[in-house]
């Protein structure tokens, strides 16, 4: 398979699974990507993801070129057949990390700025390399970098094609740790684990004020952020907030 999904308790791991082409997204991956993703949007018992990808070398080396690019352009006038991915077009507001395992070059990196939050191990490498290819990248990264990193920095690699290690990309904040290879996962499993132990229509709407906000002015964007805010007043979820904050002991969420 192409792509290993698993569910553990409250927690949905896609795993990308062609680790003999150091896990290059190619129409298979890319459809059984979009299929797991809704299956995990539209689960109320899963409210974090992780993605990773399959051995000790590569998270995701990006597009497949010999099936992709023509599987690309056969999509232009046929729109319908591109499935739906993080990258574009499809509304998660579940938070979702990205433990990157090795290279993430080209539409890899484009996944995992299309994460929430991104653990990087201590081999991993980005870069967007589409320009050598006389390219750009098509999933996001022109528009996501800048807004990530520093403009300076994002034009750096963008215009160049030439990657970065996982130590400067903590230090210009495109990954908010680095960690051994050997310890990735237990760390990203962590980090979903305290995810998993906050209010999650709370994280939903951190999420969904935080991104859709930060493309409005800031008065619309504020009145995103109140509307959500007066909405999450009257859910389950935050009477057993408080309840368990006056009480002293921890709450029991339940997503309502």
């Amino acid at each position: 398979m192409a792509l290993l999904y698993q569910k553990e308790g409250r927690v949905a791991i896609f795993t990308l699974n062609r680790p003999e082409a150091f896990n290059a997204l190619d129409p298979d991956t890319l459809r059984e990507l979009g299929k797991a993703l809704e299956d995990f949007r539209d689960d109320d018992e899963c409210w974090v993801g992780i993605v990773t990808g399959s051995g000790e070398r590569a998270f995701c080396a990006g597009a497949d070129v010999k099936k992709t690019i023509p599987f690309l352009r056969e999509c232009r006038d046929k729109p319908q057949q591109m499935p739906a991915t993080l990258w574009r077009g499809f509304e998660l507001w579940k938070p979702v990390i990205a433990a990157v395992n090795g290279m993430a070059l080209g539409g890899g990196l484009e996944l995992a700025l299309a994460c929430d939050l991104r653990l990087a191990a201590e081999n991993a490498s980005f870069g967007t390399p589409e320009v050598k290819l006389g390219l750009i990248p098509g999933w996001g990264g022109t528009q996501r970098l800048p807004r990530f990193i520093p403009p300076a920095r994002a034009a750096e690699l963008l215009f160049t094609g030439k990657p970065i290690d996982a130590q400067e990309a903590y230090r210009i904040g495109l990954v908010n740790k680095v960690v051994p290879l050997k310890d990735l996962m237990a760390e990203a499993r962590a980090w979903a684990k305290s995810l998993c132990e906050v209010g999650p229509l709370g994280l939903r709407a951190a999420k969904e004020a935080m991104v859709r906000g930060t493309s409005m002015p800031l008065d619309e964007g504020l009145q995103l952020e109140l509307a959500l805010f007066q909405t999450l007043l009257y859910t389950e979820d935050v009477g057993e907030g408080i309840d368990a904050f006056l009480g002293k002991r921890k709450p029991d969420f339940k997503a309502r």
